[in-house]
């Protein structure tokens, strides 16, 4: 799609800014009694409604390259809107460190009420060697910011002890290069942390000190009531797998040896409970096949199920819309959440590198259905910017999809997807965002949001490579 066109998207489609500024916010709408906010319900502002995080770590900020931003759009009764958003990177007053080139915040996000005051706080981290950042919820939305000494490049929260407050762990990790892992350590912050950056207490994450991670995950997979979390790993050698650490009284680990879930080459994880029998399942998406598959790893009381019990579902499984062809990279972004509204976690399959016809690397979005069975292709949807009333048009290298994202934006009781396609406009990025119904995803009202008609810097931007 070229510029001028999701410029006038952007204008046009209801629910979308025309101006998001770097470090300028337009305020979000005055705030109701703020309700609890955990990992779980991600609202920033208080307003009852969850709010759509969109990581541009290529932005420019301040005339560096790469220094990267963060676009928070406030979630409100009409979903996404022009009303209500904030962009945040290293030169915005209040957040600690300064931008320079090629940084790149906002690589890496993760989101849980830090400090207790119930309202969701927002943690970004970068690729390469700064500090990750707390950036603090209130009424005003998200302001100041507090860092995480000499850790940062991949974050998560969840309450791995089971105290009832949600920690961050924070980790240093290599990027999977040549036959040896460069090796992780990971700080864990247990909450309540103030804003001062002190925390209840600290540990250290040395589980996967050998291996280098690339993705994680939390939530509770045998009902234990403390959060458990995943990681996609670089093992050496090749090897690509995924590893659970179960939560305990010291933290995510503490329960001994990890389970390594797969051996084999995985792009993404995720957890949600997708057969509705209130355990969280560990999402396995694998690329390393011809055109990927994604795996279901059920929990139980112990754990995880036996192997011999988990789903896998491909392109090829009936009911699921498409077929696998070699390179789709079906399973390359994946995200869990209840679109329908029965109670069951449904699963967002990003395909970032599905060809339409003959536009190459266009992809889709695919949404499987949970149920008391698991996932199956049964109502399976699949979405593309060629579909009706999808704005835009598929145009090659788009890579729709490569992020993906299932969060009630409107409070209606509907997850909606969010979906991005991080070289739309030959890198810029940009995101979609489809509302969540009892048949399932829905293209009315559909929107799409991007730097150009957004206001924010958008040469090579990257916007939406990273959706929280």
């Amino acid at each position: 799609m070229n510029a001028p066109r999701l410029r006038s998207i952007l204008l046009t489609v209801p629910g979308i800014a025309a101006a998001l500024a770097v470090g300028a916010p337009a305020g979000p709408p005055a705030a109701v009694a703020a309700a609890p906010a955990t990992a779980a319900h991600q609202d920033f502002n208080g307003d009852g409604y969850q709010d759509l995080v969109v990581g541009a770590p290529g932005g420019t900020v301040g005339g560096r390259a790469g220094a990267g931003y963060i676009t928070v759009l406030y979630g409100s009764a009409h979903g996404v809107s022009a009303a209500s958003h904030l962009t945040v990177s290293r030169a915005t007053a209040g957040v600690p460190g300064d931008a320079t080139a090629g940084q790149g915040f906002g690589a890496d996000i993760a989101a849980a009420d830090l400090d207790g005051d119930g309202y969701t706080d927002l943690v970004a981290g970068g690729p390469h060697n700064a500090d990750a950042v707390i950036v603090w919820g209130g009424p005003a939305g998200l302001t100041g910011g507090t860092p995480v000494p000499g850790h940062g490049n991949l974050v998560q929260t969840g309450d791995y002890n089971g105290d009832g407050y949600p920690d961050l762990v924070a980790l240093r990790t290599g990027i999977p290069a040549g036959d040896d892992p460069s090796g992780s350590e990971g700080l864990v912050w247990n909450g309540p942390v103030s804003r001062t950056g002190v925390p209840a207490t600290t540990s250290l994450f040395t589980g996967e000190q050998y291996h280098d991670l690339y993705g994680a995950a939390s939530g509770d997979v045998n009902g234990d009531g403390r959060d458990d979390l995943a990681f996609t790993e670089y093992t050496g050698d090749g090897g690509f797998g995924t590893a659970l650490f179960l939560g305990g009284a010291g933290g995510p680990g503490d329960r001994g040896t990890p389970v390594k879930a797969a051996a084999d080459s995985h792009a993404a994880v995720t957890i949600g409970d997708v057969n509705g029998d209130g355990l969280g399942d560990l999402v396995l998406g694998n690329t390393g096949g011809d055109a990927g598959e994604v795996t279901v790893a059920y929990g139980a009381h112990t754990g995880l199920s036996p192997e011999a019990d988990w789903t896998t579902i491909t392109q090829n499984t009936p009911g699921v819309p498409g077929s696998a062809e070699p390179g789709d990279g079906f399973g390359a972004a994946l995200s869990a959440g209840d679109v329908d509204g029965d109670g069951i976690d449904d699963i967002a399959v990003g395909a970032p590198y599905e060809d339409l016809g003959t536009v190459r690397d266009a992809g889709y979005v695919t949404l499987l259905r949970g149920s008391a069975a698991g996932p199956t292709g049964s109502g399976a949807q699949a979405f593309s910017q060629d579909t009706a009333n999808v704005p835009g048009t598929a145009e090659a290298d788009d890579r729709f999809s490569s992020a993906v994202r299932l969060l009630d934006i409107n409070g209606n009781g509907y997850a909606d997807l969010a979906s991005a396609a991080v070289n739309e406009d030959g890198g810029n990025g940009a995101v979609w965002v489809l509302r969540g119904r009892p048949d399932g995803l829905v293209t009315d009202a559909a929107a799409v949001a991007g730097p150009i008609g957004a206001g924010a810097p958008a040469a090579k931007a990257a916007f939406g490579q990273h959706l929280g």
